[in-house]
């Protein structure tokens, strides 16, 4: 019986110390620098001639994009990393019940602060992805992540808490930024330092992620790939459209696979 209940004790402690573990990592799933970075500007998130001109004119785009395959009326989403709640409020005006989460407390002040103004309805959350996952597992039909996993540390954690999070059939978006020479050329040297239309040290080359790592990830995490689409900037008209070239910023959309 001692030999039994030593064991149990074990396993409860092995148990607690594993919880532990993944709290600290999903806390430890942000980086300071980058929370800083989008916290000082978030005054501007709603200024569409701002730092953030960028989202407000693809934002257009990829929401069209999610609702032609997602459908988004009567839908459950969740938005990760919302941010100032641009892509959010899309997602609500389109007939989505929409929950949008961030770690960045400044954000979500302005994008609830926003709610009044607009009169849509969002429900803003401080938290990671990870933390709700275990939260509320299987609960939405639709769930983004856009233009977020080049500013984590591990993203492929994300996406596995995306999974997570989204109900068997429902469906996964992400956006981001293909890692080769052209990308580098057109997001960091063409965008911040030529045509201004990110201030500068926006984004770390390093973190860009090729497709076929984002496709990997999202397989390991029960997600089936279904669409890789560009986006391509027109400098000389000032338009963004959606592309069959992935080479700088791409989407994808996933399906989560059903299980049984």
């Amino acid at each position: 019986m001692k030999a039994l209940l030593r064991q149990g004790f074990f396993i409860a402690r092995h148990s607690a110390i594993a919880r532990f573990h993944m709290d600290m990592d999903a806390m430890h799933n942000a980086d300071p620098l980058e929370l800083d970075k989008f916290s000082q500007l978030a005054h501007l998130w709603w200024d569409p001639r701002s730092e953030f001109k960028p989202l407000h004119d693809i934002n257009p785009l990829r929401l069209d994009w999610i609702d032609r395959h997602a459908g988004l009326a009567g839908k459950m989403a969740l938005d990760v990393g919302c941010g100032g709640g641009i892509l959010s409020e899309s997602l609500a005006q389109r007939g989505a019940s929409v929950t949008g989460i961030d770690l960045s407390e400044k954000a979500l002040a302005v994008a609830k602060l926003h709610l009044l103004e607009s009169g849509r309805t969002v429900d803003y959350r401080l938290s990671s992805a990870e933390e709700l996952a275990r939260q509320r597992p299987g609960a939405f039909d639709v769930v983004t992540c856009m233009e977020m996993l080049e500013h984590v540390p591990d993203p492929a954690s994300v996406m596995a808490a995306c999974s997570a999070l989204v109900k068997p059939g429902g469906h996964v978006f992400f956006s981001t930024l293909n890692r080769n020479p052209k990308s580098y050329l057109f997001a960091i040297v063409g965008a911040e330092y030529i045509l201004g239309l990110l201030p500068k040290g926006t984004h770390d080359y390093a973190r860009f992620i090729k497709p076929s790592e984002l496709s990997r990830w999202a397989k390991d995490a029960g997600l089936e790939p279904d669409d890789l689409t560009g986006v391509a900037y027109d400098p000389l008209g000032g338009k963004y459209s959606l592309c069959g070239d992935v080479g700088v910023n791409y989407l994808m959309h996933a399906v989560k696979m059903e299980t049984g």
